[in-house]
């Protein structure tokens, strides 16, 4: 089973993205579940949303408090304290920031990739949410799905000019990573 943790901000797309990251895994085959972590915050607040995915069924029902990898819409979020907890040894984070992967990388002892996903997502879509940006980086970093399961997924969201814009987003955000950059044996 992989595991995923989604850290962002209300508005951000952080459950959409929770949601897409499952959807992808269903088009690939595999067995996965999705869900958020949140009370009567409103836009703006601090969200979590979870990924399990697996070529067996998953019969855990519980937040996801070890993550293969996380993904943080919002750099500013990693002030808070404990936020990379749990984190598993070999671990890796994907961090929405303009700033260096360096700028973080020490300060959380584990493998840290940043991209301007914001950025990307006004440029290409012309909203400033990330998410769609972030799963297709870290698909193309992890290789734990093709980046054709994500297409298909906003396919299945979005149509016309929407998901147009959407599949450029991915294509642009997964090459400007390094492909499998974090591919790691998982018996998922």
């Amino acid at each position: 089973m992989i595991e995923f943790r989604i850290h962002g901000r209300g508005g951000q797309g952080s459950v959409a993205a929770a949601y897409l990251l499952a959807a992808a895994a269903f088009e690939a085959g595999f067995e996965c579940q999705a869900f958020p972590a949140f009370g009567a915050e409103r836009r703006g607040a601090p969200v979590m949303a979870f990924v399990r995915i697996d070529r067996n069924p998953i019969l855990l029902r519980a937040q996801v408090r070890n993550p293969h990898y996380m993904i943080v819409q919002d750099d500013t979020l990693l002030q808070i304290p404990g936020i990379a907890a749990g984190l598993r040894p070999g671990g890796a984070m994907l961090v929405n920031s303009r700033r260096p992967a360096d700028a973080f990388a020490a300060r959380f002892e584990t493998r840290v990739v940043t991209l301007p996903a914001t950025d990307l997502a006004v440029r290409e879509i012309g909203k400033p949410i990330p998410n769609t940006a972030l799963l297709a980086a870290l698909l193309a970093l992890t290789e734990a799905l093709p980046q054709e399961a994500l297409a298909a997924a906003l396919r299945g969201r979005f149509h016309g000019a929407t998901l147009e814009r959407n599949l450029a987003l991915i294509e642009t955000a997964a090459g400007l990573v390094e492909a499998g950059a974090w591919k790691e044996k998982h018996d998922a």
